[in-house]
């Protein structure tokens, strides 16, 4: 069993060790943060400032591959997440009654929760784990590297310690310094691929009220204009948040942190008009968040790996921007290849680097495709679809095959192309064109003149 070092305490860090730990690895994880996620989520997730984790305040909605992780290697902490408010929404509960089944239907669940309350039954878990050593408030320095031909990390510098390990993990985000410390340790650069989003997020919080309605009804919880994007997150306890998105150039920007003008422009958007009308509770500031690239920093080149006994996860690895969602998902499937190799990966990453080539980089370079079009989308560079491309989108919540393939695609079950690209499927949206002679692409959020009339001047 390996003796394993990783650097940074987020989710992915978390989850690393805690399937590591769950294999028998001795792990020893270190987090400079002194604060961790505990039993007050409220006052964790709108008190904790946490300027190294921008995304922390955002909403998120997990992936099926959150749940299969962890209800195959932690089931108890799995429990330990719904039990903390956590819930499943399976994609065909838009419907009245769920399509005759299918293999593999049962993994097309979302988790619907804050952020906060995945960490906080991460780090619960990693608690109860007796080969796991947590060290908050230790900031790992450098590395140690022995030289050689790749050269090798031996363990990594606390303060004037030197903790030795035959596996790091850096797991510190995407602001980790390991790239620069190779460098400074003589090896060659790690391969970075880098792609600036030019999208803004800006979000607020709300709870439903105890004695008010509990539920908008079918509503689709997204909403388009032909420069912005929105839509509801539903989470956990009661818990939804209401979320922007435009371009960093976009002149109303800084407009919209003011609480009555996001919801004034929010309440143009169906999705959020619908929530906004159960009279919910406020619960936070309108929150931005921008600066977001699309990294892939990779610790081999065309020479193989550039030094052994280290390799990176999680946002160090592969950090997108969050339109898809992938991040948790993606960050969870590599801990969970890394807990069920460790051995070999420390003796040498060359199958791990070739695993996350195959595996992850097709999907960083989805997100890339993806933000380009949204960044000239939302520039007002890009016209709506064509009548067929924007009905496959449409008929998915009125045809359960159309929704399956939708499914496949988010959940990353099979790449979109893959999904959508069956006789089926193609069988399924002529059906629907045929039935809807009259569908015609169109925005159902407000037009540009709409939004301006409700910005200061």
């Amino acid at each position: 069993m390996a003796r394993v070092a990783i650097i940074g305490g987020g989710i992915s860090g978390l989850g690393t060790a805690l399937l590591l730990g769950r294999r028998g690895h001795k792990v020893t994880l270190f987090e400079q943060e002194t604060r961790q996620a505990g039993d007050d989520l409220n006052q964790d997730f709108f008190q904790w400032n946490r300027p190294r984790v921008p995304q922390a305040d955002q909403p998120h909605s997990f992936l099926a591959p959150v749940r299969t992780v962890l209800r195959a290697e932690a089931p108890d902490v799995y429990a330990d997440l719904l039990a903390r408010g956590a819930y499943e929404y399976h994609d065909f509960d838009w419907f009245d009654e769920h399509p005759p089944h299918r293999g593999g239907d049962e993994e097309l669940v979302t988790l619907r929760t804050r952020r906060i309350v995945l960490e906080a039954a991460l780090a619960a878990g990693v608690r109860r784990e007796p080969g796991i050593e947590v060290r908050r408030g230790r900031r790992v320095s450098a590395l140690a590297v022995r030289r050689g031909d790749p050269p090798r990390v031996t363990g990594v510098r606390v303060g004037g310690e030197t903790h030795r390990a035959d596996l790091v993990i850096d797991a510190a985000g995407r602001r980790s310094p390991v790239p620069r410390w190779l460098v400074e340790a003589g090896c060659r650069p790690p391969v970075t691929d880098s792609h600036r989003t030019g999208i803004t997020y800006l979000c607020r919080w709300y709870r439903l009220r105890a004695d008010g309605p509990r539920d908008p009804g079918r509503v689709r919880t997204g909403s388009a204009a032909a420069f912005a994007l929105a839509g509801v997150f539903p989470s956990d306890n009661d818990t939804f948040a209401l979320s922007m998105i435009i371009s960093t150039g976009d002149p109303t920007r800084a407009s919209l942190v003011d609480p009555a003008v996001f919801e004034a422009v929010a309440r143009r958007f169906p999705a959020c008009a619908a929530w906004l009308d159960l009279d919910p509770e406020p619960l936070s500031a309108v929150l931005p968040m921008a600066g977001l690239d699309n990294r892939w920093t990779s610790l081999a080149d065309d020479a193989g790996p550039v030094v052994t006994g280290l390799v990176n996860t999680g946002d160090s690895l592969i950090h997108t921007n969050p339109t898809l969602g992938h991040g948790v998902a993606l960050g969870l499937r590599t801990a969970q290849y890394l807990a069920a190799h460790a051995d070999q990966v420390a003796a040498d990453p060359t199958g791990y680097h070739a695993w996350a080539g195959r595996n992850l980089r097709p999907l960083f370079d989805e997100q890339v495709a993806a933000d380009r079009a949204n960044e000239q989308r939302l520039n007002g560079g890009s016209q709506l679809p064509e009548r067929r491309a924007a009905a496959l989108a449409a008929c998915a919540f009125d045809d359960p095959v159309v929704m399956r393939a939708r499914a496949h695609a988010r959940h990353l079950v099979r790449p979109a192309k893959e999904a959508y690209g069956t006789e089926e499927v193609d069988r399924a949206v002529t059906a629907w064109l045929a039935a809807n002679p009259d569908f015609t692409p169109q925005h159902d959020g407000p037009t540009r003149d709409q939004w301006d009339a409700l910005i200061p001047a």
